[in-house]
């Protein structure tokens, strides 16, 4: 089958690897029926991540083409989306609703959700089935679910989002965008969209944006600050992992507030007393997409919402390569791929 590997930092292929099989009677073998390329993708391509013939993908829908004797929950023929992290969705910390982090977890991108087929473990506590085939134009969407729009919507949860609230989303990639939706969804009176770019501005408050602030690092804490009566913000999403953005979060975070932390953290050091003195709550990581998967499908299906505008190109395949180049390049927000 096809699928793609990165050979080094910005060495992208689309090469023969081998099918997907059966190894574990929890497994469920899956032909895709599309995939995409994740802002995290970007840290290995840019050389920030190590990166040696590395198989690459860890979103994706498709439908199932085998499993094994002990699914229960899926069969061949459904249409499914399944988290970017496995989980068996039965252990403790996945009842306590923390499935990114189950006892059994294994990041798919391990896996490499880029290709024609994958095997996925515990197929019972990773996949969920739609009510049917979807409609061609929903499998954008549901393919959101699998990771960006899960996580945008784990980091809106972590940071208390609600009504009567003002939120401030620090990010306007994919994640960052999906957070607005997450937000306006969960009720929040106020959605604050840190940008500079005019295409995700308008992304943006397509989703729900009331107000949109151009300035970073202090500059950008000041302009909160200004826009909630020098308080900052009730609910704060950190969605990109450096440090100016992080430290952009803490400091735009009302004292008693949320930060919800879902960027890729790359040698963020905080400050120890900065956070002692912000007084805030703060929950974040890799998130738990499978707690959500049941209640986002079900908004899309019934289209209530419709997260997969944040797809702005498509490629198929075999033309990966430039679906990199193009979100490096910052030419698009994120790219999907046809199979």
């Amino acid at each position: 089958m096809r699928g793609v590997v990165m050979h080094t930092a910005g060495d992208v292929r689309v090469e023969e690897r081998a099918e997907p099989r059966i190894v574990d009677p929890t497994d469920a073998v899956i032909r895709l029926t599309a995939t995409c390329i994740c802002g995290s993708d970007l840290w290995p391509y840019r050389g920030v991540e190590p990166a040696d013939h590395q198989v690459m993908g860890h979103e994706y829908v498709g439908v199932v083409e085998e499993v094994g004797t002990e699914v229960r929950t899926v069969r061949v023929g459904d249409f499914v989306v399944g988290s970017f992290v496995i989980s068996c969705n039965a252990c403790e910390l996945c009842r306590a609703g923390f499935q990114s982090h189950c006892v059994h977890a294994e990041f798919v991108a391990q896996i490499g959700t880029q290709a024609d087929r994958a095997r996925i473990p515990y197929a019972d506590g990773t996949l969920v089935a739609t009510p049917g085939a979807p409609d061609e134009d929903l499998v954008p969407s549901l393919l959101a679910a699998s990771d960006v729009l899960g996580t945008g919507w784990f980091a809106a949860d972590a940071a208390q989002a609600g009504p009567g609230r003002t939120v401030a989303v620090v990010g306007d990639g994919a994640v960052g965008l999906m957070a607005v939706l997450a937000a306006r969804q969960l009720g929040a009176e106020r959605v604050i969209a840190m940008s500079r770019h005019p295409e995700r501005q308008e992304l943006a408050r397509s989703y729900g944006a009331t107000d949109v602030v151009a300035e970073r690092g202090a500059d950008g804490v000041a302009r909160i600050k200004e826009l909630t009566d020098g308080l900052g913000a009730h609910s704060v999403v950190e969605a990109v992992g450096t440090q100016e953005s992080f430290m952009q979060a803490v400091g735009a975070t009302r004292a008693g507030g949320h930060l919800g932390f879902v960027g890729v953290d790359h040698e963020v050091m905080i400050p120890g007393l900065e956070l002692f003195f912000a007084g805030i709550h703060t929950l974040g990581g890799p998130a738990p997409v499978r707690r959500y998967l049941p209640d986002l499908l079900r908004l899309v299906w019934d289209r209530e919402i419709d997260p997969g505008r944040v797809f702005d190109m498509t490629l198929p395949l075999e033309q990966a390569a430039e679906g990199y180049r193009a979100m490096d390049e910052r030419r698009a927000v994120k790219v999907l791929l046809t199979l």
